[in-house]
């Protein structure tokens, strides 16, 4: 069944793109993206929780890490690929045009469907053991344990000041890049993403979990900083490299743990709570941004500086709150007691 709901968040998310072709206002783009993000709901839960059962608890930091670097991986292509539509297409114009755009969106839709028919035909679910485990559409938060809660009482005030990444685009451009050199950023930090996921989701296996988490946490800090502080696009450049290095390690160190701190029947309730609840936190983090940056009504706000230092003290706070409250995570041996 788990496969077979990440098939279908695939396809939503597939069948929902090619309408970015015929979109002309706003509000239909919004709900495309709409039905997009419904898509990777539907998906990322029951995808995450396969993953964690298919692997043993030992590897599971390697499994999530190289799952990252596959992903990133090919963002680099896709990346490389749309730096070529861009400059065949409107050369170094500061601006994404529509007829761009429009081909970009062509492009994108043989790795979407390429993707549904790879999952489809090349996984294999998993049988759930355990007691706990489900005969029903039945949904079991208070069961997730005491150590779960905590961490997610700490992605919570992380997520607080985890805007969208587009604060950071308007950040470099603001800093004077074009649109490929934007692009050209953005290939350097999905290459570095791509090279750090696999060996820190490998060390997550050896250390305890949360202080592979706890470090990337703290990078986060010091790139925040960094962009509150950045003065050319050098600075951005860099910058958006040591950001890839952020999410290589937290992205296999957060799913491992997460799988760690919740029994494994659980595991699919614990993933989809973990997301929805940085879905929820994410809408009124961007917008938290937008207002310390611009302001609203007749307050002008603190500037381009300040959700960038809004995110990094809240990355700090959640770092410390990590270790302070959140089981170590350790693989296999000393799996949690009393989770």
């Amino acid at each position: 069944a788990r496969k077979w709901l990440a098939v279908a968040g695939d396809t939503t998310s597939a069948l929902a793109r090619p309408f970015l072709y015929f979109a002309s206002t706003w509000g239909a783009v919004a709900a495309i993206r709409f039905a997009d993000r419904v898509g990777k709901g539907i998906r990322t839960a029951p995808r995450d929780a396969l993953l964690a059962d298919s692997t043993p608890p030992e590897r599971r930091g390697l499994a999530f890490g190289l799952h990252r670097a596959g992903d990133s991986a090919g963002a680099v292509i896709g990346l490389l690929l749309t730096i070529w539509v861009v400059a065949n297409t409107q050369g170094a114009d500061a601006r994404l045009s529509e007829e761009t755009f429009r081909t970009l969106v062509l492009w994108s839709l043989l790795p979407a469907f390429l993707a549904i028919v790879v999952l489809a035909m090349g996984a294999r679910d998993v049988a759930i053991h355990g007691d706990g485990a489900p005969t029903g559409p039945h949904i079991r938060i208070r069961g997730l344990g005491k150590g779960f809660a905590a961490f997610a009482a700490c992605s919570v005030v992380f997520e607080l000041g985890n805007s969208a990444d587009a604060f950071l685009i308007l950040r470099a451009q603001e800093r004077g890049l074009s649109v490929v050199g934007v692009l050209w950023i953005l290939v350097g930090f999905n290459v570095v993403y791509t090279a750090i996921s696999a060996p820190a989701g490998s060390l997550a296996d050896r250390v305890p979990r949360k202080w592979v988490l706890f470090s990337g946490w703290l990078v986060y800090a010091a790139v925040y900083l960094g962009f509150a502080a950045a003065r050319t696009p050098t600075h951005v450049a860099v910058l958006y490299a040591v950001y890839g290095a952020y999410h290589g390690l937290v992205a296999g160190a957060a799913k491992a743990l997460i799988a760690d701190l919740v029994p494994a029947e659980l595991r699919a309730t614990a993933y989809g709570s973990y997301a929805a609840l940085v879905g929820l936190i994410s809408l009124p983090a961007s917008l938290l941004a937008g207002v310390l940056w611009q302001g609203v009504g007749p307050w002008g706000g603190f500037g381009a500086a300040a959700p960038f230092a809004f995110g990094a003290a809240t990355a700090g706070l959640a770092a410390v709150l990590l270790m302070w409250t959140v089981p170590d995570g350790r693989a296999p041996s000393s799996l949690l007691e009393g989770s």
